[in-house]
């Protein structure tokens, strides 16, 4: 008995309709009713196709190791390159080159620094006067405004944090991978519902989901809108921290 010979008498036996495991596992049902065929050219590739069986064959309550393995004896395991080609961009990702600063804004700090600067030599006179004649009384309203002009010129200096902290929570049973530019898997695997998993990437990544409806993600707590069905690619730079769709 084949692999669609089996899933579809697990399928009968279920009671399950297509249109019932179609909803469960969010595949069309054409493509169900064709791998239950034997014909696997509409999930378009081994990749999907192995993704496709184990997702059917956990809704029909079949196990999927001897139906995965059928089937790498029969199409050839998977392969390096079938796994590179997978998280290779369908184009390009622009890179956001930095903005230059505003010359108004450089003038700005520019002055508030010699403001500060101004008031600390001011207080700094003030007090070894008020050391040379005890009968002065040091007034505390200076201080505070010296403190309060110190931070602005800090705050502007501070270097840009470039990462990307991706979160996903599965709603559903979903196979996620990510993978870095270079075609290395960081993760491959189904996250099991109620699961959430967290990644911190300071280096662009590709981001391949299997059932997008079955997923709540976020990139640095910003919520990613997936409105689709079909196996979704993304991917993040944490330059500009917005995920590209691919294909």
């Amino acid at each position: 008995m084949g692999i669609g010979d089996t899933l579809a008498e697990a399928r009968r036996q279920a009671g399950l309709t297509l249109a019932q495991v179609s909803q469960q596992t969010r595949i069309r049902e054409s493509i169900i009713a064709a791998i239950e065929q034997g014909d696997f050219s509409p999930c378009g590739g081994d990749f999907y196709a192995r993704g496709h069986i184990r997702s059917i064959a956990q809704v029909v309550g079949t196990d999927s190791a001897p139906l995965i393995r059928e089937y790498d004896e029969e199409h050839g395991p998977p392969g390096k390159m079938r796994a590179a080609q997978i998280f290779e961009p369908a184009r390009p990702i622009k890179i956001r080159e930095p903005r230059n600063l505003h010359l108004g804004r450089v003038l700005a700090v520019a002055l508030l620094a010699v403001v500060g600067f101004g008031a600390y030599r001011l207080v700094s006179t003030h007090d070894t006067r008020s050391t040379a004649t005890p009968t002065v009384t040091t007034r505390p309203e200076v201080t505070v405004t010296a403190t309060a002009t110190a931070p602005p010129v800090a705050h502007t200096t501070a270097p840009p944090k470039n990462e990307a902290v991706i979160q996903l929570t599965a709603i559903s049973d979903c196979w996620v991978g990510l993978n870095s530019p270079g075609g290395q898997s960081i993760y491959q695997g189904i996250i099991r519902a109620g699961t959430t998993r967290t990644w911190d990437e300071k280096q662009q990544v590709s981001l391949v989901i299997g059932n997008p409806p079955g997923i709540k993600l976020t990139v640095n707590g910003k919520p990613q809108q997936m409105n689709t069905v079909q196996v979704v690619h993304l991917s993040i730079n944490p330059a500009s921290q917005t995920p590209v769709t691919v294909g």
